[in-house]
This record gives C-alpha cells, sequence and structure tokens, in this order.
C-alpha cells in the first residue's frame, strides 16, 4: 500500500513547552487509521501539528509525495487535507446547505450534495435549518459532510463521537466504512475504543508525546494488555 501521509521525528511546542518527541507514523492510501491514547498524551497536537495549526514544529510531514512542513495553514485543504476539529467548527447562523455550499471545492473526486444527503438523510430533512438547530450529532455530520464535497483525499477527524448518542455513533460508523469503501484515506483521534475497533485498520499507541506502539487490527487480541496498562481500558 503506497503512503499517502509520511510523519517523521516530528517535535511541536506550544510556547517553551515540548510537546511532541520524535512521532514518527505512515498512513497508507486507502487506511483508516485511529491513534489511541490516554488524554493529554498529544493526540490532539498530532492532528493539528500536521495540519498545520501549531506552527512552532521541526521533523518531516509529506503528504502525496509533498513537503507540507512549511505549506500555511490556508493551503492545507488546497493540498488534499481535510480536519474535522473536536469543536466541529461549522458556521452557526448558516442553514446545513449554506454550510455544505461554502467550501471550496479543491479537487476532482468531492462528493455531490446530492451523494452527501444519501450519506446523511439526517442533513437532507434539516437542509434549511441554521446549525443553532441542529443536535450535537447532526453536526458532527454536518462537520464531515462539508469536507466530503472539496475532494480532499485525506480525512482527519479528532474524536469524532465524543458526546454523541449510540444511534449517531454508529451511523458514523457505517459512514466511515462507505468512505473506506470509496477509497478514502482516514486518520482520527477517538476514545471510543469499541467504536475505534470497528472502524479501524490500524491503530498507533501514543503515549507522553511519542508513538509507542503501531499493530494492525488483526493484533488487537494480542495487544489488549498493553492497551489496558497504557489506556486503562
Amino acid at each position: 500500500m503506497a503512503p499517502l501521509l509520511q510523519v517523521s521525528n516530528l517535535n511541536a511546542w506550544y510556547g517553551e513547552s515540548h510537546v511532541l518527541h520524535g512521532v514518527d507514523m505512515t498512513v497508507g492510501e486507502g487506511e483508516t487509521i485511529t491513534i489511541l491514547g490516554r488524554n493529554g498524551v498529544g493526540k490532539t497536537t498530532t492532528l493539528r501539528t500536521i495540519v498545520g495549526i501549531i506552527r512552532e514544529r521541526k521533523g518531516e510531514i509529506r503528504f502525496a509525495g509533498k513537503d507540507m512542513l512549511g505549506v500555511p495553514l490556508h493551503r492545507t485543504a488546497h493540498n488534499g487535507i481535510g480536519f474535522v476539529p473536536e469543536e466541529r467548527g461549522i458556521f452557526s447562523t448558516l442553514t446545513v446547505e449554506e454550510n455544505l455550499m461554502l467550501p471550496p471545492v479543491v479537487a476532482e473526486g468531492g462528493m455531490s450534495l446530492e451523494e452527501i444527503y444519501e450519506l446523511f438523510p439526517n442533513l437532507q430533512e434539516r437542509r434549511s435549518s441554521p446549525g443553532t438547530k441542529l443536535s450535537g450529532g447532526e453536526q458532527q455530520m454536518l462537520a464531515i459532510a462539508r469536507i466530503l464535497r472539496t475532494g480532499v483525499k485525506l480525512l482527519i477527524l479528532d474524536e469524532p463521537t465524543e458526546g454523541l448518542a449510540p444511534v449517531i455513533v454508529q451511523r458514523i460508523g457505517e459512514v466511515l466504512k462507505t468512505l473506506k469503501e470509496r477509497g478514502m484515506t482516514v486518520l482520527l483521534v477517538e476514545q471510543n475504543f469499541r467504536f475505534a475497533s470497528r472502524v479501524a485498520d490500524r491503530f498507533y499507541l501514543m503515549d507522553h508525546g511519542r508513538m509507542v506502539a503501531n499493530f494492525p487490527v488483526a493484533e488487537l487480541p494480542g495487544k489488549m494488555d498493553m492497551l489496558h496498562k497504557v489506556l486503562g481500558v
């Protein structure tokens, strides 16, 4: 499987605080990768550093062969990377459909509005509703759907199921499986271990700003003792 994203010896800082300590990670084209780890170990920071929100960084980030370290944040999507932050970032005063139509199409292969509504029937029902009227689950669906229009090749999700009802969590899992069938590459941070085990091809385990393990889903049963120790699950 060809690597789409390669991260090597990535270090990052919040001011004088050194938070990432030589992170190494590879995401193959078409893979779904989940980063596991306790709160505060650097998972979200890793995502934010990859997309360029955190600028105090050193190391190597290559996407589709291109060096991304010097790429400004506003060009990240144009290079094929879409990011859904934990806070979702939808425009609350705009309707669902206005939110969907707002981001620019950056490459061929993005979903049409009709395809998005087929994937997210809830959004079609709520297409004229402003963001302020949406439930947390609907907001998360909208945040994901908005990026799927753009044609990006890598979808990065930060805690996509946090605080959502089980039926919505199940729906998001189904969406991720559908995206995988379409060839989308997904990198996510997730605390819901059961959800992660159903959608991921491979896991990275993070602790104290470093990746301490990397294994495919087939090896998960044999890694449970280690996961209990590191995650407390």
